[in-house]
C-alpha cells in the first residue's frame, strides 16, 4: 500500500518514505561475472583456471580444481567464497569459470 505525493513515495503500513531515484538504485544490481563473462550466482559450481598460491600458507590450488556451492561476497563483486580441501577461501572471479 503506497502512495505518491509528487516527489516522495509513502508506505501506509510502515511509514517508510523514498524517492524514485532510490527505487532505480535498488533495482540496479551488480552482476558477478566469471573469466568467460558468465554470470555467477550463489550455489554455482566453478573451476579454477590457473594454479593459485594461497597467501600465508604452503597450499596451492591447482588448475582444474572444482569448487561446489560458491557464495558471492556482498562487499566486493570480484571475489567469491569457496571451500577447497576443507578450507574457506576467497578467490577472484578472474581465475574461475562456470
Amino acid at each position: 500500500m503506497t502512495y505518491s505525493d509528487g516527489s516522495l513515495f509513502h508506505c501506509t503500513e510502515c511509514f517508510h518514505e523514498w524517492t524514485p531515484e532510490d527505487m532505480e538504485a535498488a533495482t540496479e544490481s551488480v552482476k558477478v561475472l566469471d573469466s568467460n563473462g558468465n554470470e555467477l550466482f550463489d550455489g554455482d559450481d566453478v573451476t579454477v583456471i590457473k594454479d593459485l598460491r594461497v597467501k600465508g600458507s604452503s597450499m596451492v590450488v591447482k588448475r582444474g580444481t572444482r569448487a561446489r556451492g560458491i557464495r558471492l561476497s556482498s562487499d566486493d563483486p570480484t571475489h567469491v567464497q569457496v571451500r577447497i580441501e576443507g578450507q574457506t577461501l576467497f578467490l577472484m572471479t578472474d581465475f574461475l569459470k562456470k
